[in-house]
């Protein structure tokens, strides 16, 4: 058996028409730094892996929920916080979108600028 070559999480990676953009709602959201800030690759850290977001000019938002014949989501982000009503103003304040459809009692599901599904959640 060979041994396992070193491998760390750096970041997870968002696609979108705007990095920039979708960068700066980020970092106002979570309160990260902007590190990297680039017109086609903005990365954010805090002190663990990043969030990143790369410029893929014909992005097409993922559906929510799930439908046929739309884009199929592929990864969302869990965002936990404090107080679930006040983060959903906040984010939607930054131009996020209540999506539709909500699955929980306990989570909002929201839609970013550029289209992807990210939950804000309250622990029991």
């Amino acid at each position: 058996m060979t041994d396992r070559p070193r491998a760390t999480l750096t970041s997870t990676v968002l696609g979108c028409t705007d990095p920039r953009a979708l960068g700066r709602f980020y970092a106002e959201l979570l309160g990260w730094p902007i590190g990297t800030d680039d017109p086609e690759w903005v990365t954010l850290r805090s002190g663990g892996p990043g969030l990143s977001f790369q410029l893929e000019p014909d992005h097409v938002p993922p559906a929510w929920p799930q439908g046929p014949g739309g884009q199929q989501m592929q990864a969302h982000l869990d965002i936990r916080v404090d107080d679930l009503e006040a983060a959903g103003a906040f984010a939607r304040s930054l131009g996020a979108t209540l999506a539709a459809f909500q699955p929980q009692e306990h989570v909002r599901v929201h839609l970013d600028p550029a289209g992807h599904p990210f939950c804000l959640y309250v622990e029991d």
